[in-house]
């Protein structure tokens, strides 16, 4: 068996609030603003919303301190302009209204174009980026991991609440993003050209207005070699963001492996999948989900860590496997993000401590008083 290690790279929507966290419209003043360092950032969707992106990485150090330096760069920028940073799949605090769409040509046509499916889906996720040898092995990669998507949003699911009310799910961000017609579970493919097909055949419906809107939870860049996941809550903390970063490179590397010894993708229906990743949204880490290998209905820390053991050889090859090992120990014992959010929640009954729980904190440069 030989592993090729690819490159990664992971991208990061944040909201951005004020000092009792609620949404802020200040994202495109950020995105003009923050340090980008050796990654980029950028107006989102939204208004109240910025995403940031680190370059091309080759080691789980490597993400962890870019996504490190990029939250804090923003971090400082939104402190100066008395706001903040927080990374939440959905808002946590009540609002006045929906979020407002940032003045872009884009954005202003999907808006007119979706109507109240943009106005009602105000999300963050994260996005990470595998390289792959060329588009049609990509489609190689979509097929064998899909059933394991559903442990991948049980791990960073972060998201309980929404506009200051429990919602009853772990990652409610995944409930209000499958809203868009094109996104949630993908189907098996087996060819380049059959994706291609489903492509074209959602841009023809007006289901997707671009390519860049084919919001399948795994997907082929169009912009890079690369193919994203897009399964994921942004993680509550940099080091959660790179242990989903290192767990999916070691999935695409594997599902490369599996292809190339003839092993056909698992017969897995979208619907099945679909409940699945239900499933996982509604427990997070602290439900159960089916096993992906076995069917039986397990424990969701269990799944992922025989996840983890699959992938063992993979990460090792990384040299990932010490740092998952450690991360995911770490947690496991302080939990997810979503039972992060539930017990700040649940100390005072006040939204606004868990705002203060998720918010970044500027600690990278000095603030300059406003």
């Amino acid at each position: 068996m030989t592993w090729t290690v690819p490159t990664l790279g992971v991208e990061e929507e944040f909201f951005v609030v004020d000092d009792l966290g609620r949404l802020s419209g200040q994202g495109a003043a950020l995105a003009g603003e923050a340090d980008e360092h050796d990654g980029s950032v950028q107006q989102e969707l939204n208004r109240c919303q910025v995403e940031s992106a680190t370059g091309i990485c080759r080691t789980a150090g490597e993400v962890l301190t870019q996504l490190r330096e990029l939250r804090q760069g923003l971090a400082v920028a939104a402190a100066r302009r008395g706001t903040r940073i927080l990374p939440s799949g959905t808002p946590v605090v009540a609002e006045d209204g929906p979020a407002t769409v940032t003045p872009h040509p884009r954005y202003e046509r999907m808006a007119k174009h979706f109507g109240a499916t943009l106005r009602g889906v105000t999300t963050c996720g994260c996005h990470v980026h595998v390289a792959i040898p060329d588009r049609e092995r990509g489609v190689q990669v979509i097929d064998q991991v899909r059933p394991w998507l559903p442990a991948l949003l049980a791990l960073t699911a972060n998201s309980p609440l929404d506009t200051g009310y429990r919602t009853g799910y772990h990652s409610w961000r995944h409930l209000q993003w499958i809203r868009w017609p094109t996104a949630g579970a993908p189907p098996r493919f087996g060819s380049l050209d059959r994706y291609e097909e489903l492509v074209d055949e959602l841009l023809r419906t007006g289901a997707a207005l671009d390519r860049a809107m084919v919001y399948w939870d795994v997907r082929l860049s169009d912009d890079l070699p690369t193919v994203e996941f897009r399964v994921s809550d942004v993680a509550a903390t940099p080091e959660d963001a790179t242990l989903l970063a290192v767990l999916v490179r070691a999935l695409v590397t594997t599902a490369l492996d599996t292809a190339d010894a003839g092993t056909k993708p698992p017969e897995l229906p979208s619907e099945v999948l679909r409940a699945r990743l239900w499933q996982a949204a509604h427990g997070g880490l602290t439900g159960g989900l089916v096993h992906p290998v076995t069917g039986e209905l397990t424990s969701a820390r269990a799944v992922v860590g025989d996840l983890l053991a699959r992938l063992r050889p993979a990460l090792s090859a990384a040299d990932d496997l010490d740092f998952a090992l450690d991360q995911w120990a770490a947690l496991r014992e302080r939990g997810g993000g979503a039972a992060r959010q539930l017990a700040a929640l649940g100390r005072r009954r006040r939204t606004t401590d868990v705002a203060d729980l998720l918010a970044v904190v500027p600690t990278a440069a000095t603030v300059p008083e406003r």
